[in-house]
């Protein structure tokens, strides 16, 4: 019985690797098309507050989840390649030279986020977790986003 829980964690460790590095892969691609940047640095600022409300919430599962955080963390890589899946049509127009304009690049970011806002409270309750996990990571997308709006493309001053 002991052997199926370790390869249920083993499956769920492996599978939350794999999302989670294709998620950084399609991010990195999406944020490298997009005209709104201006500097590579920039695009380093973005895509790395991006990576680190992910960064938090793994962390946190480590310190507090204990037996749950792999089916946990195997959940919200699958809603964090939810919401970089969502930015290929966007990559891919851009890359084809049919449509990389600022509309698109921001109607795709908004998209990704509702989806990610879904699948993440699924992912909390297919876990089992409380509530607040949800809560709590709304709030660092909050903070995400208002970081990426001031200090990346200093629309809010």
């Amino acid at each position: 019985m002991q052997t199926t829980g370790y390869l249920s964690a083993k499956r769920n460790i492996v599978r939350a690797g794999v999302c989670f590095l294709l998620s950084l892969v399609i991010t990195a691609w999406f944020i490298s098309l997009s005209p709104l940047y201006i500097s590579v640095q920039q695009e380093i600022l973005s895509g790395s507050i991006a990576a680190g409300k992910w960064l938090l919430q793994v962390i946190a599962a480590f310190i507090f989840l204990e037996n749950k955080k792999w089916i946990f963390l195997k959940n919200i890589s699958v809603t964090c390649l939810i919401g970089s899946l969502i930015l290929l049509p966007y990559s891919i127009s851009s890359i084809l030279k049919l449509n990389s304009s600022d509309i698109f690049f921001i109607g795709s970011i908004f998209i990704a986020i509702v989806a990610m806002i879904i699948s993440y409270y699924k992912s909390v309750l297919n876990a089992g977790i409380n509530i607040q996990w949800w809560v709590g990571w709304l709030a660092c997308l909050a903070i995400a986003v208002t970081l990426q709006l001031t200090i990346v493309f200093h629309v809010i001053t």
